[in-house]
């Protein structure tokens, strides 16, 4: 009997999830971070689920988005793209700012038009799997690969969110110094066995963030190292910590901001250069390519459009001799299932994927993901092999119900104010 793959409704759930004090250029992040959970239900009672950012610029275009699809086939990926391109999106705002939850420089409409679009075609993808009896990545064309590899992102922390800011505890300890930033990398690899390293910079003035790196260094010895400073550097400043920490890095991830400053970065350094700040659309690659501005390109399937986009992206690269892994963002383990199943069908794959799922402490799956030897294996499940906890969901969605608004928008700098009211949102370049 041929399944009835017509979708008879979509459900959206947004949820406040618990995220701890990391640290990042632009501040530090809220004690509760917004998510948008998708279901996707067809005509044969099969569910798939997505994951995306889940602050209010993402509902609103989402929710029309979801009535149209209903009566839609499932299996009509493309026709998903061109309902997403007649969803309107309020220009004024977002035009001009930078998206403070991906730290991937300006928005646009059409940015976040994909970065919507990406968790309806993730939970299409699983429904599909699910009626079909086929695992995601063989619906992407087969994996090359049983396990997909991912590094420790570290981040400066401190040991808690200000006194009286309602928090979920959690047991990483503060990591403001060297020391720390060892430390956390030693309690990752115990727990989950990483051998690999990125940390998040442009926190500190460079020359401690370098002592930061070199003490990486000593610590794990001949282990990959990253740094990211997600722009907050100039040309100088970012040549000067090329040239001490060019025999210990793996590649320098967006030290500058912006392709012209990262082409004459990388120009110079004799180190790598990654991104997912200057090129994260199709076509800002042409100028990065040609100028030598990236070897490495970090996609992120929620804002290059989906899974199918990511291999698109990786066939790109693989033309013009450019390297390609992941970025990650504050995601939970429905997004780290996807980005396992596209991971794993991606030739040359030579770089462990980043992921922030080992800080997130609540998820909406009955059963965690899990890391060993710092890797995933892939699922061959039915669709994204996971499953939705709804008692979790709907907890999630409470927290989220409650809010008076303050939290339903990521805000690093709002969140730096609460512990320091003076915290401006540093210019570019910091250093």
């Amino acid at each position: 009997m041929t399944a009835d793959l017509t979708i008879t409704a979509v459900h959206l759930t947004p949820i406040l999830v618990a995220d701890p004090p990391l640290l990042n250029t632009q501040g530090v992040h809220q004690p509760y971070t917004p998510r948008l959970i998708i279901e996707v239900e067809t005509a044969d009672g099969i569910t798939g689920v997505g994951e995306t950012y889940g602050d209010a610029k993402y509902l609103e275009p989402a929710r029309p988005l979801a009535r149209a699809l209903v009566g839609r086939q499932v299996s009509d990926l493309n026709g998903l793209f061109t309902l997403a391109d007649e969803v309107a999106v309020d220009d004024s705002r977002i035009s001009g700012r930078v998206d403070v939850g991906g730290l991937r420089g300006v928005q646009t409409a059409d940015k976040l038009r994909l970065s919507v679009v990406s968790g309806f075609e993730v939970a299409c993808l699983d429904a599909l799997g699910k009626a079909l009896g086929l695992p995601v990545h063989a619906l992407l064309g087969g994996k090359v690969r049983d396990r997909v590899e991912y590094s420790a992102y570290l981040f400066y922390k401190w040991a808690a969110h200000p006194e009286g800011v309602p928090a979920e505890r959690d047991d990483w300890g503060a990591a403001v110094d060297p020391a720390g930033v060892v430390a956390q990398a030693r309690a990752f690899t115990e727990r989950y066995g990483f051998t690999s390293f990125k940390l998040k910079g442009g926190v500190f003035p460079p020359d401690e963030e370098i002592a930061a790196v070199r003490a990486l260094a000593d610590a794990f010895p001949g282990h990959p190292l990253r740094l990211d400073p997600n722009g907050a550097w100039s040309v100088a400043t970012s040549l000067r910590v090329a040239e001490e920490l060019g025999d210990v890095l793996e590649y320098l991830e967006d030290p500058a901001l912006g392709t012209p400053a990262m082409a004459e970065v990388a120009a110079k350094a004799g180190v790598p250069l990654a991104t997912n700040m200057c090129v994260t659309t199709f076509g800002e690659i042409p100028e990065a390519f040609a100028k030598g501005a990236v070897q490495v390109v970090l996609s992120d399937h929620h804002y290059w459009g989906g899974l199918r986009a990511t291999q698109q992206l990786a066939a790109v690269c693989r033309t013009f001799g450019v390297g390609v892994s992941m970025h990650s963002n504050t995601h939970l383990g429905i997004s780290l299932a996807a980005m396992t199943h596209v991971a794993a069908t991606v030739p040359g794959l030579h770089h462990a994927c980043d992921s922030h799922y080992p800080w997130q402490s609540e998820d909406v799956l009955t059963e965690r993901i899990a890391f060993e030897g710092g890797r995933v294996t892939v699922s061959d499940a039915p669709g994204l092999g996971v499953e939705l906890d709804r008692d979790r969901l709907a907890f999630l969605h409470r927290r989220w119900l409650d809010d008076d608004g303050a939290l339903r928008d990521r805000d690093d700098a709002a969140a730096m104010r609460v512990a320091h009211p003076d915290w401006v949102t540093p210019s570019v370049p910091r250093w």
